[in-house]
């Protein structure tokens, strides 16, 4: 599909516009999708786990000691559970520690060690490893690692549609309004599966920095959809951000729980080190069935002061059953159509912070090309872009308060079908004259 003309834009004045303890199992919704052969990358940061506790939780596996603990600590696990393969929350506050000589036994067992997301690691583990980890006082929960899938499914029908609703009150209008500092001073983090950084659209400001998965690049097109919604020249809401992305994901749109979160720590410690003086931005169009350890890591990405924008999910159902959208300090999305109506397959309840155009959404894709997708990834990206634009054009104020500045910027009760309990608040970004 080749590229349409630019909308006519305009450019105003700047201003300031279940029971967990002892459980075996936890039922979660099934998740989407098909499950990957994906090999982990071994040894990675084994050796660098500042603050852990790591060492001496396996030495417990390894010496087959017993510490002292009245219950055991949970283990969750879901429908897609990944065999063997664990995330190990620790308990927050607990002193550092070093026993590199009780950890080389598992030196190839060790997925990913958590440092900024939480404090934890995944590994390959087997039952009786686990048994004894319960047991450590340190461990505040095990869930077993799962997969988690993109949202959003292809069409055929374009329509240039969506910025122009996110800069006017009342739909129909054809032409995008904003302010031309246009997300600069920003960085936005596209938590997918990569961008096709050569695509024209991106003028030189996108780039693949880190990959969880086997594939280093986009070979499946979700990834850079997003970045283009999020800040592509034409069809971008901030058409100045920096796009990096985080590949965790691989090329079919699956990817598991433990690379999701390792993805997360990652960007949590890399936005400390890039030039973003307006803030950094997460946009997670991702998810599965409800997962505390994905939920802890994005509360840690937010408090670190990433904007996270995350898809609420395209299953017509409560988003609280799903993560990390149902993560309260998260900017949950739900998609809205051209015609101002709740998505028939967008997700809903009192989690959902906010809606954003996620029907017919024309963007970039493969070999600089361009594609019509719908679903809450196209609107999460809405919201990560509008983060960019509002954080340049005002400052930015932080993650869980960027999504509240965006919630007292939208257009109140305009969406029909939205039902009881879901803040019907839709995406604006504060064109004076909308």
């Amino acid at each position: 599909m080749n590229d349409q003309t630019s909308d006519t834009i305009s450019k105003p004045r700047r201003g300031r516009i279940p029971d967990a303890e002892g459980a075996e199992l936890v039922n979660m919704p099934k998740l989407e999708g098909t499950i990957p052969s994906i090999t982990p990358q071994k040894r990675q940061g084994v050796f660098a786990m500042r603050g852990f506790i790591l060492f001496s939780l396996l030495s417990v596996v390894t010496t087959g000691s017993s510490v002292g603990r009245d219950n055991l600590a949970p283990l969750f696990k879901s429908k897609t559970s990944v065999p063997d393969s664990y995330i190990i929350k620790l308990k927050d506050g607990n002193s550092s520690t070093s026993f590199e000589s009780t950890l080389a036994p598992f030196t190839d067992n060790s997925h990913h060690v958590y440092e900024a997301a939480f404090k934890g690691f995944s590994a390959t583990l087997d039952t009786a490893a686990i048994r004894h980890l319960r047991r450590h006082p340190d461990v505040e929960f095990i869930e077993q690692d799962a997969i988690f899938t993109i949202n959003g499914f292809v069409e055929q029908k374009t329509a240039p549609w969506n910025l122009a609703r996110i800069s006017r009150r009342k739909r129909g209008s054809t032409s995008y309004v904003y302010d031309d500092s246009a997300g600069e001073g920003t960085c936005s983090y596209i938590i997918d599966t990569g961008i096709d950084a050569s695509h024209p659209q991106f003028g030189g400001r996108a780039q693949n920095i880190k990959t969880f998965v086997n594939q280093t690049t986009d070979g499946n097109g979700h990834g850079t959809h997003l970045a283009g919604i999020v800040g592509s020249v034409i069809y971008g809401v901030a058409k100045k951000t920096k796009l990096y992305g985080v590949k965790c994901l691989d090329d079919q749109g699956s990817g598991t729980i433990s690379n999701v979160i390792a993805a997360m720590d990652f960007v949590a410690k890399d936005a400390k080190t890039r030039k973003c003086p307006k803030g950094a931005m997460a946009n997670m169009s991702l998810g599965g069935g409800y997962s505390a350890a994905v939920n802890k890591a994005a509360a840690s990405l937010v408090a670190s002061g990433v904007f996270v924008s995350v898809a609420g999910g395209g299953s017509n159902t409560d988003a609280k059953n799903t993560s990390p959208a149902s993560e309260p300090t998260v900017c949950t999305v739900g998609a809205s159509t051209e015609k101002d109506e709740r998505a028939t397959y967008s997700n809903y309840g009192a989690v959902v912070d906010i809606f954003a155009p996620g029907g017919s959404i024309l963007s970039t894709w493969l070999n600089g090309t361009t594609n019509t997708i719908s679903g809450s990834s196209m609107s999460a990206a809405h919201i990560t872009g509008l983060g960019a634009y509002i954080a340049a054009l005002e400052g930015s104020p932080g993650g869980e308060k960027l999504c509240k500045r965006l919630q007292e910027l939208a257009t109140k009760g305009v969406l029909t079908n939205v039902p009881l309990g879901t803040p019907n608040l839709l995406a604006f970004n504060g064109n004076p004259s909308g």
